[in-house]
């Protein structure tokens, strides 16, 4: 980002690559259908914070802080709670994951089923949950700089990624014992 700030095209071309697939998958994590819009609104706020960037943190923690703050900007606008947003029966996430064309429908049923069952999952999560266990997972962030990032205490980081993990493991063990 420093390169980038100082007139270098090419390393903001090297910072988007590497974050481009992570910022997007956790922004849809959190806002499927708006994934696009906040994606384009996060990128926009790097590129115009060129000229002022300072290095307060590592980059991740940086671009994730704007990507939490852009989230929480969109939850208040639209004045509905975080788990409305996820209680749309047209939308299908497991209608959007590719699979191989050469599988049999059956192993591709089972693949989806499984799918849908992982997300539902990560949906049942407390949206504060949610958004730190797919900040240490999507970016490998530290407790730190998740804390950093979401604006919190390293403890309580630290308590929502270990109650987002037990919740995963308790839900997630239902999908073993049913053999999907």
């Amino acid at each position: 980002m420093l390169a980038y700030r100082d007139g270098d095209a090419v390393a903001f071309e090297a910072l988007y690559g590497r974050w481009r697939g992570r910022l997007y998958r956790f922004l849809a994590h959190q806002a499927r259908d708006e994934a696009d819009e906040l994606f384009q609104d996060v990128w926009m706020k790097v590129v115009g914070a060129r000229a002022h960037y300072e290095v307060a943190a590592k980059f991740s923690t940086w671009l994730f802080r704007i990507a939490h703050n852009r989230l929480m900007d969109h939850f208040r606008a639209r004045g509905r709670g975080i788990v409305e947003l996820y209680d749309d029966p047209e939308d299908d996430p497991a209608e959007r994951m590719p699979a191989p064309a050469e599988e049999a429908p059956p192993a591709l049923l089972a693949r989806r089923q499984a799918a849908r069952y992982i997300l539902d999952c990560l949906d049942a999560l407390p949206a504060p949950q949610r958004e730190t266990f797919l900040m240490a997972e999507e970016s490998g962030m530290t407790l730190e700089e998740i804390a950093n990032a979401a604006g919190v205490g390293r403890e309580t980081a630290k308590s929502r990624l270990r109650y987002a993990l037990d919740r995963l493991r308790r839900c997630l063990a239902g999908l073993r014992e049913t053999g999907d």
